[in-house]
């Protein structure tokens, strides 16, 4: 069986740092580039409702209130990308949640210098990336469509 049997969703949120510096189109572009789709993509405003939900696992640390003070900042892109391997090959063109261990090439290596401000967040687990998908769009949101040039991009 070909990759198209393959296909996995992630979401990645461009984070309210790279929507103000105007980040927005390079980042959709270097992932529909690599040959991902988009499956659907809206800008919102994080309350701090959602940010709980979003970082749970990081309610009650220390660096939590910050964390949540900077994603609440501002808008935010949020999409959901759809390929082969969509999680790992995403985090990979994101690069270090630290830019200054990203390779040149990934997203963060590219256009961040400190991890607070690292433009991108990507799911970490294809599980995870069903929760947060779930905690960000409806499911009439995520379109299912098909691109005549994926016969140019997958194998199978």
């Amino acid at each position: 069986m070909g990759s198209r049997g393959l296909s996995e969703r992630t979401l990645v949120l461009v984070k309210p740092d790279g929507v103000q510096r105007g980040l927005i189109g390079q980042v959709v572009t270097r992932f529909e580039a690599k040959g991902f789709r988009v499956s659907a993509l809206k800008m919102l405003r994080m309350d701090m409702e959602m940010a709980q939900r979003h970082y749970a696992e990081h309610v009650g640390k220390p660096f939590f209130n910050d964390l949540a003070a900077f994603i609440t900042s501002g808008p935010l892109v949020a999409m959901v990308l759809e390929g082969p391997d969509a999680v790992a090959t995403v985090r990979q063109m994101m690069g270090a949640t630290d830019p200054a261990k990203s390779p040149p090439g990934t997203i963060r290596g590219d256009l961040a210098l400190t991890i607070g401000m690292n433009i991108v967040h990507g799911s970490d687990s294809p599980g995870r990336a069903v929760e947060e998908i779930d905690l960000f769009f409806l499911p009439e949101e995520v379109l299912e469509y098909s691109r005549h040039l994926e016969r140019w991009i997958l194998e199978g």
